[in-house]
């Protein structure tokens, strides 16, 4: 067997690449092993950042398909992107409270306007202080949705959670450029365009899975709509529970959602 990192040949007794070091992977991910990139793994911060991101737009499947097969030098470990979507997430959440948020008309905005009493905004205010917890939320959605349509190679649940958490943390690092220039000159049109985003996430995410499963073309006309179910449900799932731990909290209450009056 080869060395998945080098290419060098290996014997099958070796633990190790006797040429670059990289330990030789025969197991199948799985939620121990991903537990363990946690603890081993959580800030090796190195120079593959870039070529992470930039394979994980032009070929997703090298970056998702090879740290599933045992590729661990060539591209960023899914742990240590995950701390890096975090950390940009929570620089652009403190520029939207700290710089953006009394700009914001939130009466123009359209799902606002029924609101007499500030009730979205409030809402907003309250779960960026869960915003960390939200995003990680979306990533098991995503795997499932993965795991249910493009599922071609039989990867198991753990092994699509890394594929999603590649596909999230991409799309999320690679947005927060656009995202500060937007809360810093333009705030209103961030939080305007926050649908568009969510789309746009999405996409990306069913690109990268599907690149990943090399089904098709066209068993794309009902694998997109399949995937978009799946996300809609666990998304109002994750809505639902975090009004309600909002209203048992006190955040919120009936009264902020008062129709205007006429």
């Amino acid at each position: 067997m080869n060395c998945k990192n080098c290419g060098s040949s290996l014997r099958t007794d070796y633990s190790f690449c006797p040429d670059c070091g990289a330990k030789v992977i025969r197991k199948r991910i799985t939620a121990k092993s991903l537990i363990y990139d946690v603890f081993e793994r959580y800030f090796n911060l190195d120079n593959t950042f870039l070529k992470t991101l930039w394979h994980m737009i032009i070929k997703p499947q090298d970056v998702c398909g090879g740290y599933i097969s045992g590729l661990r030098k060539k591209y960023l470990n899914p742990v240590s992107m995950l701390a890096i979507s975090l950390t940009a997430s929570g620089f652009v959440i403190f520029l939207m409270k700290k710089v953006a948020w009394d700009s914001i008309d939130f009466s123009s905005i359209s799902y606002a306007k029924t609101s007499a009493n500030g009730g979205t905004e409030k809402i907003m205010s309250a779960t960026m202080e869960y915003s960390s917890l939200l995003y990680l939320l979306y990533i098991p959605i995503i795997a499932f949705g993965s795991y249910v349509v493009f599922n071609k190679k039989r990867y198991n649940y753990p092994e699509h959670i890394v594929s999603a958490i590649y596909s999230l943390t991409s799309f999320s690092i690679i947005t927060t450029i656009y995202s500060v220039v937007l809360l810093l000159f333009y705030p209103q049109g961030y939080m305007n365009g926050a649908l568009f985003f969510v789309v746009a996430m999405i996409l990306f995410c069913i690109y990268a899975a599907y690149k990943n499963s090399r089904y098709k073309l066209s068993s794309l006309l009902w694998r997109i709509p399949t995937f978009l179910l799946i996300f809609f449900f666990g998304y109002m799932g994750i809505s639902i529970l975090t009004i309600i731990m909002l209203f048992l909290s006190g955040d919120i209450s009936i009264a902020d959602f008062a129709p205007k009056p006429n």
